[in-house]
């Protein structure tokens, strides 16, 4: 839900980072857990290897709505995403998206009937790109404090889609 040219800030703010944290209900309950970028590009859906058997998997089934959220501390990065979430077994993107990295988790190997990819469309988010250092940030907050009416300015922060 966002241009091309908006698609490729987003995947340069999280390609370096690789792990996202993805939310999913457990019934009524947010549950996250770590999950790791596979491509090399994004268009708008991210990829990412999971077993079948997962809970993840399930939880998906109930709900599509689900939420992965990248961080970045030392560069100031955090970008929140939301999307729908779909099983697939397709085994020409299984064969694309392996690597040695994914390799080490499924140790009966790509062809292993668990091995699926969870898809994420992704359609809508919010990103903040911090815009200067530690020290000029703890000045805007203190400037912000002093004056009462302010509030400081640590960068950029942009909302997309929905």
């Amino acid at each position: 839900m966002s241009s091309p040219e908006h698609k490729q800030k987003i995947w340069k703010m999280i390609k370096d980072i690789k792990v996202g944290m993805l939310v999913t209900l457990d019934h009524d309950t947010p549950r996250a857990r770590p999950m790791h970028l596979v491509q090399d590009e994004y268009d708008g859906t991210l990829w990412f290897f999971t077993r079948r058997s997962a809970e993840k998997v399930f939880e998906t089934e109930s709900d599509h709505d689900v939420c992965l959220s990248f961080s970045d501390q030392e560069d100031g990065v955090y970008v929140s995403l939301s999307g729908k979430a779909n099983l697939t077994d397709n085994r020409e993107l299984i064969e694309k998206y392996w690597n040695p990295f994914i390799a080490a988790w499924f140790p009966e190997g790509k062809d292993d009937p668990d091995v699926a990819l969870l898809e994420i469309k992704v359609e809508m988010g919010e990103h903040w790109k911090a815009k200067e250092s530690k020290t000029f940030q703890l000045y805007e907050i203190a400037k912000a404090n002093l004056k009462k009416d302010a509030t400081p300015n640590l960068g950029e922060n942009e909302k997309f889609g929905g």
